[in-house]
């Protein structure tokens, strides 16, 4: 399933993208079956009876049924998770760009919900940050709670995966040891346009990631080459603190980011940044100035 929260005539709801005769539309799953969750939280909260429910309402849904996508706002999957957790070099050849070391453990940092945007809504540039930059990255969507669970097992709870671009404010983000003050800034975590669930997905090492900015591709990765695998990076963090539904794992990003190259290529207000990833979708959003 390709499961979006949208907002249509004024009101905000949890859909799913389907397949219609003249292009994608999305139908509001709560009303096809009231005992389908409204939200998307309380949607991945509810676990697999939820999922079935949503399967089972949409086996039955005619082509021509919902609302255009054209018609809707896509709003990120999930608005307001309960953690963001953001993975550093886990690219080889980003940590190689960087002129950083291989790092032996992962590399763990936080985005806050006030970051949070969806497909389509604009990045705003603070008028403090000079040097803003982009990272394509593979989102990871907890879906069960998850506490001390073997490798091998940790993928069993994923509900999905996103796109998400961890924009970062570089000035801020290095002018101490700390990274978050750079990492944070207001709408500088778009995600989305769907959660697409695991079982369409498949194995999250072998996607295709590229970043293309104003219609440059600045950034070709594959998340065969993560240092750390997603399912390694649940069963780490998952030794120490509990993972609970909704909660995103942003897995880090390939080589190209914009402060590395020569001349730097950092953001500026008239971009549009699109994200593709394989299976999962595109994420696009517009650069403005504050």
């Amino acid at each position: 399933m390709r499961l979006v929260t949208f907002t249509h005539a004024g009101r905000t709801a949890m859909g799913a993208l389907i397949a219609g005769p003249a292009g994608e539309r999305v139908v509001d799953l709560h009303a096809l079956d009231a005992r389908i969750p409204a939200g998307m939280l309380e949607f991945l909260e509810a676990g697999t009876a939820a999922q079935d429910l949503a399967r089972l309402a949409l086996a039955g849904v005619a082509p021509g049924a919902g609302v255009p996508l054209a018609q809707v706002m896509l709003r990120a999957p999930i608005p307001r998770p309960g953690k963001i957790i953001c993975i550093g070099q886990n690219y080889r050849e980003h940590v190689r760009e960087t002129n950083a070391t291989v790092p032996e453990t992962p590399v763990i940092f936080a985005k806050y919900g006030n970051a949070v945007i969806g497909h389509g809504e604009p990045i705003v540039l603070p008028a403090a940050v000079e040097r803003p930059d982009y990272e394509g990255e593979l989102g990871v969507v907890i879906g069960r709670r998850c506490r001390n669970v073997p490798e091998a097992q940790a993928l069993e709870y994923v509900a999905g995966y996103v796109v998400v671009n961890d924009v970062s404010a570089r000035d801020w983000q290095f002018r101490n040891s700390q990274w978050t003050l750079g990492k944070t800034p207001d709408t500088f975590c778009p995600m989305g346009p769907a959660l697409v669930t695991a079982d369409e997905v498949g194995d999250p090492q072998a996607l295709g990631l590229r970043t293309i900015v104003s219609g440059e591709v600045l950034q070709q990765g594959h998340t065969s080459d993560m240092i750390f695998s997603v399912a390694n990076l649940i069963w780490d963090m998952a030794r120490i603190m509990t993972l609970e539904p909704g909660d995103v794992i942003a897995t880090g990003t390939p080589s190209g980011v914009g402060f590395t190259r020569t001349p730097p290529r950092l953001l500026r207000p008239g971009d549009v940044v699109r994200i593709e990833i394989e299976r999962i979708g595109a994420l696009e959003n517009p650069v403005v100035a504050e």
